[in-house]
């Protein structure tokens, strides 16, 4: 099984970046050792801000088909969801309406995972319920999401581990989710 997993932040110091990586290493600790997964910095797939004018002129820019390129090659995706100002970041969705340009379904019919970290207790509450309500519609099978809020308190920074037991519970049983072959099989 090959999964793509990813922050939806350009920040080198995402709290989200940290919560994806960590997701991955419990994922091949613990659920699914045999896993490939195709790690992605959106860093490398800069490029201009979308508008139909640049589409029309240039076409789509090829950090854009590589990253849906990459969707289509995984099996599975887990992405982690900085919250600004209620939804996704700027760089997130610049990438996002490229690729949605290049086919509406962009998530390619691949089950998805959706995380947040936040610094604050509603931990990426916004985000998560926007995106959870567009992903059904970009092709995505969602097999769920989880927020994990007061960051400073949930991550133990010497542990590099998260510190609250049903954080990684939770964590745990969303991974699960994410390799099972179908949602019939996913525990009560």
């Amino acid at each position: 099984m090959r999964i793509l997993a990813f922050a939806a932040s350009n920040s080198r110091r995402s709290i989200n970046r940290v919560l994806v990586e960590n997701a991955v290493s419990r994922l091949h600790d613990t659920i699914a050792p045999e896993a490939k997964t195709e790690r992605l910095d959106l860093n490398d797939y800069d490029m201009p801000i979308y508008s139909i004018d640049r589409e029309r002129e240039a076409g789509i820019p090829a950090p854009a088909l590589d990253f849906f390129g990459q969707i289509g090659a995984a099996d599975a995706v887990l992405v982690s969801y900085a919250e600004h100002n209620g939804s996704v970041t700027a760089a997130w969705k610049n990438l996002f309406d490229w690729m949605s340009r290049i086919e509406m379904k962009l998530w390619q019919g691949k089950p998805l995972v959706m995380l947040a970290a936040s610094p604050g207790s509603r931990a990426g509450a916004g985000v998560l319920a926007d995106q959870s309500r567009l992903a059904p519609h970009f092709g995505a099978e969602l097999r769920g999401t989880l927020g994990i809020g007061k960051w400073a308190e949930a991550w133990d920074a010497e542990a590099l581990a998260l510190a609250r037991p049903e954080d990684r519970a939770a964590l745990d049983a969303l991974l699960f989710r994410l390799v099972q072959p179908s949602r019939e099989t996913f525990p009560a």
